[in-house]
């Protein structure tokens, strides 16, 4: 598995097993400087898809390394942590990403998220508001969102089909054609702008013994839900960013979002000639719009101060 220069990796002990993370190591960072006291917690959260990892942010969280103490796991059932065999559902996710939260940081921090774990998040900020300062989120969507089912309802019914499942697990995902197909067509507005190291990285995370369970489990849409069911209960301040070009979930729904809780979602930025994942497509603009978000974040209480 890809490992970024100047990261070590860790691991907990999570309800469904191991949970590895990455890390800062601070005598990479610390530039011969005599020793600092602890620098405050910033998660990165990857989102769901075939190979997902914390590889998705391995290009934006070093930017972040010297102010702050990265931790970027991988999911249960995805990248180097756990792949217990079970048929996930959403609880699993809400659960597991709080108890790496509840033991990994020291305090209230902000969190960066995308995709459908972005709207897990949310569901955990609402019951758990002493976890969070903020949150950064990218591309927030339960999959199910206004009653808009995004899935194909033919293909999910083949998918639930044993052994042809697993079958076209393989054949249509855990492949670099498939990959790099998915890639293109529905992850990055600009096909040129993937390179070779993605999709490996994306490739070695897909072909992880019992890695078809969360994938299958996110394609047939066990973990969907309606995000717009419980948006307006988060109180936490949150920014949102999504490509104006993303294809699988279109910005016109998180606009919707947005405007149903104007009080917690302080910001809402699209971003030009950028897919679903614009911290791999163009994570120099990521960088810069998550150091202003930030700042910005910082002037709004959190729920546990009103």
């Amino acid at each position: 598995m890809f490992e970024q220069l100047g990261f070590a990796r860790h691991s907990i002990q999570t309800s469904l097993g191991e949970m590895t993370y990455v890390s800062n190591q601070n005598s990479f960072w610390n530039h011969g400087e005599e020793k600092r006291g602890p620098l405050p917690d910033l998660v990165f959260l990857h989102g769901f898809g075939g190979g997902s990892s914390a590889y998705e942010w391995s290009k934006v969280y070093p930017a972040f390394a010297d102010e702050y103490r990265i931790l970027a796991p991988d999911l249960i059932g995805w990248g180097n942590s756990a792949h217990p065999i079970r048929d996930y559902k959403i609880e699993d996710y809400l659960t597991t990403i709080t108890e790496f939260l509840q033991k990994s940081c020291d305090g209230p921090t902000t969190v960066i998220a995308s995709s459908l774990t972005a709207a897990f998040l949310i569901r955990i900020a609402i019951t758990h508001p002493d976890l969070f300062n903020a949150l950064i989120l990218v591309a927030p969507a339960g999959l199910k969102d206004f009653d808009d089912y995004y899935s194909n309802p033919l293909f999910t019914e083949i998918l639930k089909t044993p052994i042809l499942d697993r079958v076209l697990y393989q054949t249509a995902v855990a492949n670099e054609v498939a990959i790099r197909f998915f890639l293109e067509q529905q992850q990055f507005a600009n096909p040129k702008r993937i390179y070779t190291e993605l999709v490996d990285a994306y490739l070695e995370s897909a072909q992880k013994t019992n890695a078809e369970y969360s994938a299958l489990a996110f394609v047939r849409g066990d973990l969907s839900f309606d995000l717009s069911q419980y948006i307006e209960s988060l109180k936490t301040p949150t920014a949102i960013l999504w490509g104006e070009c993303s294809k699988f979930t279109k910005p016109d729904i998180g606009r919707r979002l947005a405007e149903m809780n104007p009080l917690a979602i302080k910001f809402f930025k699209t971003i030009d000639h950028v897919g679903l994942t614009p911290q791999l497509e163009m994570p120099e603009v990521a960088i810069s719009l998550i150091h202003s978000f930030l700042r910005r974040l910082q002037s709004f209480p959190t729920p546990n101060q009103d």
